[in-house]
């Protein structure tokens, strides 16, 4: 939509309060605020169309606050606060990731008016985020690292990140998301990292010690050992205690990985050393903890922010129960038949823990539900895949509240508070697999040949 398609009178009408100051932006201001009230719409994830643009013109903040969920006491105020002043405190972020994620939060970077960096291994030179970002730098020569490798590479990805001048990292999910000791590395360069610090990922990545957490929070937990195991004598003892059916878990990894069931005595010595090794090969540490198996539980998680400044609210619950080898296949927001009592008992056991490590950034608490209650199982501390279907019931863009409050912002600074977050239907993500059937239906890799987006009426 151009100019000359909105109304002149919306125009001149259109009060220069909602324009970004200078101090704000380190640039003159637009000439008129009708590009500046479009960006706002982005960042609210609210189409920029003639009666949106109209109502915001009137500057009434009656209207504001019921059509748009803003703060009447500020009316327009809250528009400087969705702009691009996250620039005051950087300016340009490095994406520590590939693919779609990496795309994901390149679009909201540009949109808050921040330049992207983007790394890739030799063999991506041809991806497409490559090519999205205003920058795009190969992590090392061809051959020093293996393709996944090469996403692992902590020294080299900072030293790219501090060459080319960038202020802030962004590590997606996946890779070193996780990685504590990669979030230190950023944040001893000078770096801002943009996400949880790096004792909260040391304290909630690793599900044993997120137990304890959850354990000090009188929040409750599958039954399971103590802590992690590295004897076989130990899985022998926990299942003689406890009874058969057990699952192994990696204690760092996600995903699915170095994750076994075990139905019976005559299953556990293989299963033990399989998921050892699986998590070795997948994380980097072997180690392993022991939990009571529930069958055919629900699996709910939920979406939590927090500003480390004591600051924590949820975003509401994701069922994703419908999983396939334990990975995720089917998201739906909200889950859609959660009782009200329980649900309200996990949305405030996951906001308790992260209010016990005063969590900064976004983040998901995962709960598993039978006909006994609900049991945490852990924190994500990282942005999810899933955390698409989430925006699209709240109206919030995560990752453009990811980066204000990398750059210092408080959610009361951003006008954003437990109350405020209102449910506007549902959404579904569905995932595609590829497996092949003669094989067994071992994973396998194809071409999708054909794609028609949703369309049409209703």
């Amino acid at each position: 939509m151009s100019d000359s398609d909105f109304p002149s009178d919306a125009i001149a009408s259109i009060s220069t309060s909602a324009m970004p100051s200078k101090q704000h932006r380190g640039e003159e201001p637009p000439s008129m605020s009708f590009d500046y009230l479009k960006y706002s719409f982005k960042s609210l994830s609210r189409p920029a169309s003639h009666e949106n643009l109209a109502i915001l013109a009137s500057s009434n903040a009656a209207d504001v606050e019921r059509r748009f969920h803003m703060p009447n006491e500020e009316g327009l105020l809250h528009l400087k606060n969705t702009s691009p002043v996250v620039s005051k405190k950087f300016h340009k972020v490095l994406i520590a990731n590939r693919g779609e994620i990496a795309m994901r939060i390149m679009r909201t970077a540009h949109e808050l008016g921040l330049k992207t960096v983007a790394i890739y291994a030799y063999e991506d030179r041809l991806s497409m985020h490559r090519y999205k970002a205003d920058e795009s730098y190969q992590i090392a020569p061809e051959g020093k690292h293996t393709p996944v490798g090469a996403y692992l590479a902590q020294d080299d990805i900072i030293d790219i990140a501090l060459k080319r001048n960038c202020d802030a990292v962004h590590p997606g999910y996946g890779f070193l998301s996780e990685n504590a000791d990669f979030a230190r590395k950023i944040e001893a360069a000078g770096l801002k990292w943009v996400g949880p610090r790096p004792e909260t990922i040391d304290a909630l990545g690793d599900k044993v010690k997120a137990r304890a957490v959850a354990n000090e929070c009188s929040v409750p937990v599958v039954p399971g050992t103590d802590g992690p195991i590295d004897q076989l004598a130990d899985a022998r003892a926990f299942c003689d205690s406890h009874g058969f059916p057990v699952i192994i878990k990696a204690a760092m990894g996600g995903g699915g990985r170095g994750m076994r069931v075990v139905r019976n005595a005559d299953e556990l010595d293989s299963a033990f050393e399989r998921a050892r090794s699986e998590a070795l090969s997948a994380f980097g540490d072997g180690t392993v903890f022991i939990e009571r198996f529930l069958d055919r539980p629900k699996h709910i998680e939920v979406q939590l922010l927090g500003d480390g400044k004591d600051n924590v609210i949820h975003l509401f619950e994701r069922d994703c129960s419908v999983q396939r080898r334990h990975q995720k296949v089917v998201e739906i927001a909200p889950a859609p038949t959660l009782d009200v009592a329980l649900r309200d008992a996990i949305l405030a056991d996951a906001v308790k823990i992260a209010r016990h490590v005063n969590y900064r950034n976004a983040g998901t608490a995962e709960f598993l539900v039978d006909d006994r209650g609900h049991y945490f199982i852990e924190i994500n501390p990282r942005i999810q895949v899933e955390h698409t279907v989430t925006e699209e019931v709240t109206g919030l863009d995560l990752i453009s509240l990811q980066l204000h409050i990398a750059a210092g912002w408080s959610l009361p600074d951003l006008h954003i508070s437990q109350e405020r977050i209102q449910l506007r239907g549902f959404a579904i993500q569905c995932r595609v697999t590829t497996e092949d059937p003669s094989q067994g239906f071992q994973p396998d890799i194809g071409k999708i040949e054909v794609y028609r987006s949703p369309g049409g009426n209703g």
